[in-house]
């Protein structure tokens, strides 16, 4: 014999017990929205994310300081004499050893975080005993015309920003 399967029709607690269910989902859906909404970023960092930045008027040997992300970014338009002095430097003589090729995307250009990486101090430009070089007041560390760490107490080289030139007078930093 058979077994009959007959399907009971819902009752209507079962409708309240679905309902109510669905009615508890959506409203903890509703409550950690917000939660989950206030971990994006606001409209001045998205906006911060990216500069772009002129840089026609830039003279050869001349340095500029912009903010980006709160943080003090040099652009360097550098000289034949600055380009070719970083690039004749050893890397056994380097701390943190970089070629002067692996720090630019154009030569004559030179694009860093103004940031000692000592104790997080805005080294000078063109101060210190190489020439186009980087010096830090505070606690003394000298970087040459790459922003390589040469002496003092900074254990690397000044960081490099995420940079692309959008055209050849404009780049965009972020």
């Amino acid at each position: 014999m058979a077994a009959d399967t007959i399907a009971e029709e819902p009752s209507r607690r079962d409708i309240l017990f679905v309902a109510t269910g669905a009615m508890g989902a959506v409203g903890a859906g509703f409550a950690a929205w917000p939660l989950i909404d206030q971990m994006s970023p606001d409209a001045t960092t998205l906006a911060a994310a990216s500069a772009e930045v002129d840089i026609a008027n830039i003279a050869e040997g001349q340095a500029v300081t912009v903010k980006w992300r709160g943080k003090p970014i040099f652009i360097s338009h550098r000289t034949p004499k600055e380009i070719e002095l970083a690039r004749a430097v050893p890397l056994s003589e380097l701390r943190d050893p970089a070629t002067d090729e692996s720090r630019v995307q154009k030569p004559e250009w030179l694009i860093l975080i103004g940031i000692c990486t000592h104790l997080g101090c805005v080294p000078l430009k063109n101060d210190g005993p190489y020439e186009g070089g980087y010096f830090c007041p505070c606690h003394g560390s000298v970087y040459d015309a790459s922003g390589r760490i040469r002496y003092g107490p900074a254990p690397y080289n000044l960081a490099l920003p995420p940079y692309k030139f959008a055209s050849d007078t404009k780049v965009t930093i972020g």
